[in-house]
């Protein structure tokens, strides 16, 4: 059965942490954002700049993926 949530994503005003829960999540993140894209300290947890984060959402969503806020 597929877990219910596979990111959690948190609004910190400028920059938003998402973290990948499930395995399939964890994959998506190496695949579509990738460990060297941008400064990534908390890998895979990724930290996303507040103008890219409808993009990276509607990828997510598109993929058949959950986010919860």
């Amino acid at each position: 059965m597929k877990a219910s949530t596979d990111f959690s994503l948190e609004n910190h005003g400028s920059i938003f942490p998402l973290r990948p829960l499930t395995d399939v999540a964890c994959s998506w993140v190496d695949q579509n954002i990738g460990r060297d894209n941008g400064f990534q300290p908390y890998w895979p947890n990724v930290v996303i700049e507040h103008r890219y984060v409808t993009d990276i959402l509607e990828g997510i969503k598109s993929e058949g993926l959950a986010v919860t806020a």
